[in-house]
């Protein structure tokens, strides 16, 4: 007999028992608190939630429920829009960060949130790291470098304090290791005052999943991206399908009807050693590398402004992008960044 709200998250996962409620899942997270777990339980379920996604009612349910335990955030201002992937795939350079910084440059607002390495050699904050870009720690940060570069990188603060309290309980194992699911319905779990969401989705057989945890935000607009090379971001050379929810369709971008050129994967795989990421992701920036990489960073900043409201014409958007680039408007946000020149960091101290 399946057990009543406030059961067995565990127990209900592996027999199959769906949808698994959000009492449930609260249960699971306040006996984790208070160290009431059985021993290997955490480990179990996390494997569990990995090897085999459960069906989108429940992910909803547990989403929400460590959702509420986050940090409040404010209303979302408009304009304001994020861009993250699930992660897997085939590994790129930071097709998604680039896209961010040119979208600033372009009038979008961007609070962008990302991870590190999980299958890629360099994730997104191993990548500010690099650069020398911090992360905010409050909202109240986030929105003072919002307003003060016109982008901003959110902290591990966005996330739930529950995650962390998972990650101990399964030592010696890891998140990276055995938390793929965490990984992949991150883009769901962050709680950023942004009115819309671009989110790269690799494996397609999860579409049907994040549709409808799409609709479940319904004062959030998200664009659904994939590809048929399963890039979790959206390249240049590929047809890309792109799942709209505020209009509740699909829309196909075909390179071709873009003006976007021929390339391959190639183009967009990451600096060769360690030493070259930072230098290959600005020359990247100021243009210089394959045109399917620049043309791909390009289709992405569009998407942001597709997204946020920032204008509503795929190829306007493809053409002020390629324009920002050639004035080197990209670089020198970067520079403020990092605390060259004028300097956003400044906000921070």
């Amino acid at each position: 007999m399946r057990p009543a709200d406030g059961g067995d998250a565990l127990g209900e996962l592996v027999r199959g028992y769906e949808p698994i409620s959000e009492e449930t899942w609260r249960s699971f997270w306040v006996r984790l608190r208070s160290r009431r777990l059985h021993p290997g339980e955490a480990l179990a379920l996390v494997c569990s939630l990995s090897r085999k996604p459960p069906e989108a009612a429940s992910v909803a349910s547990l989403l929400a429920s460590l959702r509420e335990r986050g940090d409040e955030a404010g209303p979302p201002a408009p304009g304001t829009v994020n861009i993250v992937g699930t992660g897997g795939g085939p590994g790129t350079f930071n097709l998604s960060t680039a896209g961010a910084i040119v979208a600033a440059t372009l009038g979008a607002r961007v609070i962008k949130t990302g991870s590190r390495a999980y299958t890629s050699r360099c994730g997104s904050i191993d990548l500010l790291e690099r650069l020398g870009i911090p992360l905010t720690t409050s909202h109240e940060q986030t929105e003072r470098m919002l307003e003060s570069c016109g982008i901003a990188f959110a902290g591990s603060y966005v996330y739930p304090k529950q995650l962390r309290l998972l990650a101990k309980s399964i030592l010696p194992f890891d998140l990276r290791t055995v938390g793929r699911f965490f990984n992949v319905f991150g883009p769901f779990l962050a709680t950023v005052p942004v009115s819309a969401q671009v989110t790269g989705v690799a494996d397609p057989a999860l579409l049907p999943t994040f549709r409808q945890l799409a609709a479940d935000r319904s004062g959030e607009r998200f664009l659904l991206v994939s590809n048929g090379i399963g890039v979790d971001e959206l390249v240049s050379f590929e047809d890309n399908l792109v799942y709209d929810s505020s209009l509740d369709r699909d829309i196909r971008l075909e390179p071709e009807l873009l003006g976007l050129g021929v390339g391959s994967l190639e183009a967009l795989h990451p600096a060769g050693d360690d030493a070259e990421i930072v230098g290959h992701f600005t020359a990247l920036l100021s243009g210089e590398g394959p045109s399917a990489a620049i043309d791909s960073i390009r289709l992405n900043a569009a998407a942001l402004t597709i997204a946020s409201g920032t204008f509503d014409d795929w190829t306007q958007a493809l053409s002020l992008a390629a324009d920002s680039i050639d004035r080197g408007l990209p670089l020198r946000l970067l520079e403020r960044l990092t605390g060259v020149g004028s300097g956003c960091v400044e906000v921070l101290r």
